[in-house]
């Protein structure tokens, strides 16, 4: 079987990890000054908060802590683990950068997140990103059974199967996460909302480029299964459920199986807004009765 690292098959520039510039200090300082009012607040927690963040010099270093306290297994113990994790971070000044992108779009778009610590310490899709951001190193370094093992690991423990070969943007909304399947040459840009249950697979035992491609601001929502080397266009909604087999336009709305498009998208960006209404406007779904093209 051919795996395939390269550039999509796509006339368009992937958009992974640009912009999004940041203070990572603040954020540091932000996240150290909720650890201690949440230990303020309810000391029963002191312990985690003490361990992944007020005892921790850095944001690499809690990252660390947070993913080997998580991930340790009796085939490798934290003592192990945790320094593996620590040290890409370290090394990978992008994969904290990119990290914090995510935290931040959990806490910016999800209404049940109260605080910017709540996804480090609580959230698996948070966690699972994280894992695959490291594995994904891993696999660019040549470090493939290592990142094929800690995929395993974020599969067994967070219910979330990424393969580290994927590319994934940054300002990653995962909410929920379990069930969450991505392919080997599947590529989904910067700040996309994905729920529960979606797959981003193939259709059969094709080799090469043949995962889906999922533009910037799009919003998949729970359910969506995506199959094939389809686009999904900038700025796209997928509605629950749906079964998507062919590119979808740009701004436009899908749904159904196989999904149809049923309308233009209402929001500049439905990734931030999370709207998952399907946008039908009068007289399209009687006019679209083929599956979803461009």
């Amino acid at each position: 079987m051919q795996h395939i690292d390269g550039d999509p098959a796509s006339k368009n520039t992937a958009r992974l990890c640009v912009g999004g510039k940041m203070d990572l200090a603040s954020v540091w300082a932000a996240l150290r000054a909720e650890g201690r009012r949440v230990v303020a607040e309810e000391p029963t927690l002191e312990p985690l908060v003490d361990d992944v963040i007020l005892s921790r010099d850095s944001l690499a270093a809690a990252l660390g802590a947070r993913l080997g306290r998580r991930l340790a297994r009796a085939d490798m113990p934290r003592q192990s683990m945790e320094p593996m994790f620590t040290g890409v971070f370290e090394r990978e000044a992008l994969l904290v950068r990119s990290a914090v992108r995510d935290l931040l779009a959990m806490y910016e778009r999800d209404p049940a997140c109260f605080s910017p610590l709540e996804p480090l310490l609580f959230y698996k899709g948070f966690l699972a990103l994280c894992t695959y951001r490291v594995s994904h190193q891993l696999w660019r370094d040549g470090r493939r059974w290592l990142a094929l093992y800690l995929q395993s690991l974020a599969s067994e423990a967070f219910a979330v199967d990424i393969h580290p070969a994927a590319r994934i943007g940054c300002g990653i909304l995962l909410d929920h996460a379990t069930s969450f399947v991505v392919g080997e040459t599947a590529i989904i840009e910067d700040d996309v909302s994905i729920l529960h249950e979606v797959t981003l697979g193939g259709t059969g035992k094709a080799t090469g480029l043949r995962h889906p491609i999922v533009r910037s601001g799009v919003l998949l929502g729970a359910g969506a299964k995506i199959l094939g080397r389809v686009e999904i266009g900038t700025g796209a909604k997928v509605g629950a459920g749906s079964v998507v087999l062919s590119d979808v336009p740009p701004h436009t709305t899908v749904a159904g199986v196989p999904a149809i498009v049923v309308g233009e998208v209402s929001e500049e960006n439905p990734a931030i807004e999370m709207n998952q209404q399907l946008d039908c406007r009068e007289g399209i779904l009687a006019s679209t009765k083929h599956p979803a093209t461009r």
